[in-house]
């Protein structure tokens, strides 16, 4: 049930108790000294209005019901600078407000509605309770009396045309004009005023400022300012509806017209359908392209396919795709290479430092395009630790050619349907990754990338490595054939750059199809002119900082990379710098000086412990160091032997090694336990020694055929219980004695100059690779050449 009660406060008696006449009397002479107060938030109200009100009756009941038990019905209505009329204390009333008679109050839900009738404007002088209900003392303030003059007529006929100029555009200004003049003449300034800034939708602050203007010239001042205000705004108002009213007529026109247009071409039989602009979008492409027979064949036939179709069939869609494809290929079109020799060296030598043996493998496979004339039927295969540049050289390739460069990882594809796309009869089909790769390109000869090729993976969707014969044959890709297109393709004309890590996990007749370039890695004086100029001068540009921000001086790398970035490539080192720059902004936002200056001794402020420590060296009878090779570079590798008891013969292994090591531990033991009084050891040592050899750091899988020598050595050292001189070794062994080649030189070299080794063995048949590494990293080594274990025992023990 709803809560409903109506009061007419106004309707009480107001008759002569003793006549029962009413007695009439002018609003003035009734108007109290002592009132109740109402505050508003909105806006003021002005005298001549009647206004309905609309607040809570939680918070206002009281005070209308005080008012209902005066006699006079008199309510004084306040603008307040509070937000809410329920949260106004005294201090937010304005001083002037308007007294009004109460006509009527409706409850209804919880809210009051109250009809007031505004009188005059009042001054408040004091108050009497400043807590709900408000009451306080007020002195009215009269109304201008008299004749106005002719500035004021002036005025009031200013105010009368703006609010005419109104009129038209605003018809609610029409309403309340016809209310004011059943109540009051046009000859009456003062209200005149009062009305017509209650017209405008000016401010609170506004229409409070003409409320406390008693003087009625400067009152009907401001009046005119607010009332051109709103006729700007109302004529604003106007153009905007105006705007919008004509563009919506134009575009319901221009519909119009084309609903009509289509209607007119369909029956003169000129109508393009959705089918017809696809088919000559289609032909319009074609007449930039030069396709083959075969696929000029099959492009007519889908087409004429696709004109006999229904647009809403799932067979239009299928051979709408396929067309897109075949028109979207660059069949043909070839970008021009820029073959100059001195500007692809120099590029190479703009984006990399060092690597010159690599420059000049790229810049020999240039000359010979050179001389060709085109740079065709090559697959470059680039293999090295993680971060020595092969991607980047890659894109320096592209960029020397001149060519577009597309990349993509075929590392961890399992599915063969990536490599040369899916049958069309499937779902969401879509061509092999090298033919999405040309699409993007726009041209039938960029240079495409596949990096870690030697990741690629196999599933029972097939073998994607496999797949890839065909693409990198160039005795074949010239038809490679796509399970989309399912035609024929020309790839001779791309230049395919592979990267690896390692060739072991590449299949064989994959492998054979590449040019192996390999990139070995940086020794640290490269490595400290990278870090100088290009590293640093990039990660302060990536940072925002200025240049010369940041000063790291040779002793300060050094002592970096020896202790954070010891890997053969240069992606941690170029981290740990990116690191440095990043605690450098934060200190130069905290005020410090530039340029910050890092010191050696600074680096584990901003880096932490060293990533790298020296190696143990380990010495005494059976211990002997080897070089080794691994994805991230060379390393040395110690190996230990020791006599476990004597209860029996034969050899245990440790160190999680491969199949490979334990092959070579076995022949070197099997061979030094056959000639062990050829090299001194003690007669019938093997018979009772059962011994344990381990190579440390077990945790990691060591596996390869370039430990042989170094274990026969560190047994031998451990019969001959004699220690093994400062030397550092690699090469395999066989039954007989022989010393076989190993792999990775210039990494093994690298790591012997990093562990401080100036002593080397090598196998004799390395010979000529190790005459083919730099200069600088040769320098300052003792080379020893083997071809028989008989040419180690000699180098190991001090004479």
């Amino acid at each position: 049930m709803v809560d409903t009660e109506t009061v007419d406060l106004a309707s009480e008696d107001a008759q002569d108790e003793g006549s029962g006449v009413i007695q009439l009397a002018r609003a003035n002479d009734m108007l109290p000294g002592q009132i109740h107060l109402l505050p508003v938030a909105s806006r003021p109200f002005f005298p001549g209005q009647a206004v309905p009100l609309m607040m809570a009756a939680e918070h206002w009941s009281t005070t209308l019901h005080a008012v209902g038990e005066t006699e006079h019905k008199i309510l004084g209505v306040v603008l307040v600078k509070s937000e809410t009329s329920e949260d106004a204390g005294p201090g937010d009333f304005y001083p002037v407000g308007t007294a009004c008679r109460v006509h009527r109050v409706h409850r209804q839900e919880g809210h009051l509605q109250v009809l007031v009738e505004c009188l005059q404007r009042f001054h408040i002088d004091g108050w009497v309770h400043d807590k709900v209900p408000f009451n306080a003392r007020v002195s009215y303030l009269p109304e201008p009396a008299g004749a106005p003059d002719d500035q004021v007529r002036a005025y009031a006929m200013a105010v009368i045309n703006t609010i005419k100029e109104l009129l038209p555009l605003n018809p609610l200004y029409v309403e309340e004009l016809r209310m004011f003049l059943d109540r009051f003449g046009p000859d009456d300034p003062s209200h005149l005023a009062d009305f017509a800034a209650s017209l405008t939708t000016s401010k609170r602050e506004q229409l409070q400022e003409v409320l406390e203007e008693v003087q009625l010239l400067p009152r009907m001042e401001k009046v005119l300012v607010l009332l051109n205000n709103e006729l700007e705004l109302a004529k604003a108002q106007q153009k905007i509806r105006r705007s919008v009213e004509e563009r919506m007529q134009t575009q319901q026109r221009e519909f119009m017209l084309k609903e009509q247009l289509k209607a007119i071409q369909k029956e003169l039989g000129i109508a393009k359908d959705d089918r017809t602009a696809e088919l000559d979008k289609f032909k319009a492409r074609l007449t930039t392209l030069t396709l083959t027979a075969e696929a000029q064949k099959r492009v007519d036939e889908e087409m004429e396919k696709m004109g006999m179709l229904e647009t809403g069939s799932p067979e239009y869609s299928v051979t709408r795709n396929y067309l897109d494809w075949i028109t979207l290929l660059p069949w043909g079109q070839h970008s021009q290479d820029k073959l100059d020799l001195k500007r692809a060296r120099r590029i190479l030598d703009r984006d990399h430092y060092g690597l010159k043996d690599v420059k000049e493998r790229m810049l020999e496979f240039l000359a010979v395009g050179i001389h060709k004339g085109e740079i065709a039927g090559s697959i470059i295969l680039l293999v090295g630790p993680p971060g020595v540049g092969k991607t980047s050289i890659g894109r320096s390739i592209a960029d020397a050619l001149g060519r577009r460069f597309y990349r993509f990882s075929v590392g961890g594809i399992r599915d063969e349907a990536e490599i040369k796309g899916h049958r069309r009869t499937y779902i969401g089909a879509m061509p092999g990754k090298f033919l999405q790769a040309i699409k993007d390109a726009g041209t039938a000869n960029p240079v495409i990338m596949l990096d870690e090729i030697d990741k690629i993976g196999a599933s029972y969707h097939g073998d994607p490595a496999s797949a890839l014969l065909e693409v990198l044959d160039p005795e074949q890709n010239s038809d490679f054939l796509d399970h989309y297109l399912d035609l024929r393709f020309d790839l001779s004309k791309v230049l395919f750059v592979c990267t690896a890590n390692t060739t072991d996990s590449i299949p064989g007749p994959l492998l054979d199809r590449m040019e192996l370039i390999t990139l070995a890695g940086y020794i640290a004086e490269e490595k400290l002119q990278i870090a100088r100029k290009y590293l640093l001068p990039r990660q302060i540009d990536r940072a925002g900082l200025p240049k010369g921000t940041i000063r790291l001086d040779t002793t300060t790398l050094r002592a970096l990379i020896d202790g954070y970035a010891r890997d053969a490539g240069v992606r941690r080192l170029e981290k740990q710098l990116g690191k440095i720059v990043r605690k450098v902004a934060v200190r130069m936002l905290e005020g410090a000086q530039t340029p910050i200056t890092v010191g050696e001794t600074d680096l584990k402020g901003y880096l932490g412990s060293p990533v790298f420590r020296d190696e143990r060296k380990l010495s005494g009878p059976g211990v002997v160091t080897g070089l080794a090779w691994t994805a991230m570079g060379g390393a040395t590798l110690s190996i230990e032997a020791v006599r476990a008891h004597e209860q029996g013969r034969g050899i245990k292994l440790t160190g999680q090694l491969g199949d490979v090591m334990k092959e070579s531990a076995e022949i070197a033991y099997s061979y030094l336990t056959s000639h062990a009084r050829q090299y001194n050891a003690e007669p019938g040592y093997f018979d009772k020694a059962f011994i344990h050899l381990h190579v440390p750091a077990g945790a990691t899988p060591k596996d390869g055929p370039s430990a042989g020598i170094t274990m026969a050595s560190a047994i031998l050292s451990l019969a001959r219980n004699l220690p093994v001189r400062r030397i550092a070794m690699t090469g395999e062994i066989t039954l007989t004695g022989e010393v076989f080649p190993i792999g990775g030189v210039r990494e093994k070299l690298i790591a012997a100059r990093r562990a401080g080794f100036k002593e080397i063995i090598l196998p004799e048949d390395n010979r000529g690779e190790y005459e083919e590494v730099p200069e600088h990293i040769r320098k300052g080594f003792l080379i020893h050449f083997a071809s028989r274990f008989e040419d180690v025992v000699p180098l190991l023990f001090k004479a």
